[in-house]
């Protein structure tokens, strides 16, 4: 099985804009407007991303602007309050950061943003350092890939590993992603494993099976997987 998984270095935006410790504000606002990034990260004088400065860490200089917070909101948003008051990307990011490597697969950097609630990542080298950011949409891209592209996959890195010929004979079928295996296999016990590895499979959206079993025998003699299988593992 070679084929999957995509990294995160296959999809990532390697031309990253970035910013220094003592960046000030508005020249972060205007470089975010004019690159159309909602965050920046923050390099060390060596390239190391030490922070990131978002969107959201911009916005209390606004929010705070013409106002005089009560007690209860500089207790309970003492932060804000430091940001709001805050000039330049040292005083803004936030630190430390989460950040992802080039080898890294897709998958894995899915689940950094979903724990963390983030919407990219820096991705750094073995020293630290900038090479990167991948972003939601990035990792969105693997759903762009062709049906046809799809199917021969699900056949080389699947079917034809877990259900050769002559013993099996299943057709691959993809159609917007959603792939249908469909056919005769010698044994369905394995359909459930087939089911995970085309989940595997950058790309697919949903896997859907119409398999019937023509039985093997066990050491007693006994036929089994005789059944049909069809739905979704």
């Amino acid at each position: 099985m070679h084929g999957t998984p995509h990294i995160v270095g296959d999809v990532m935006t390697h031309t990253v804009a970035a910013v220094g410790r003592t960046t000030r504000f508005k020249e972060m606002v205007q470089l975010m407007q004019d690159r159309r990034i909602s965050a920046l990260p923050v390099l060390d004088g060596e390239g190391r991303v030490v922070g990131v400065v978002s969107e959201a860490d911009l916005l209390p200089k606004e929010e705070f602007r013409d106002s005089d917070p009560d007690r209860y909101t500089q207790l309970r948003r003492l932060t804000d309050l430091a940001k709001a008051g805050a000039v330049t990307a040292q005083e803004l990011m936030t630190s430390p950061v989460l950040t992802t490597r080039p080898d890294a697969t897709l998958a894995q950097a899915a689940r950094t943003m979903a724990h963390a609630k983030v919407k990219r990542l820096p991705v750094v080298d073995e020293r630290g350092l900038l090479v990167g950011v991948v972003s939601r949409s990035d990792l969105l891209k693997v759903f762009l890939r062709g049906d046809e592209e799809i199917a021969e996959e699900v056949r080389r890195e699947v079917v034809a590993y877990l259900f050769p010929a002559p013993g099996s004979s299943v057709r691959v079928q993809v159609d917007d992603g959603v792939v249908r295996l469909v056919g005769r296999v010698r044994d369905t016990s394995l359909v459930p494993v087939a089911a995970r590895l085309v989940r595997a499979v950058e790309g697919v959206v949903d896997v859907d099976f119409e398999l019937d079993g023509h039985g093997t025998r066990d050491s007693a003699g006994d036929r089994s997987s005789d059944a049909p299988w069809a739905g979704r593992p």
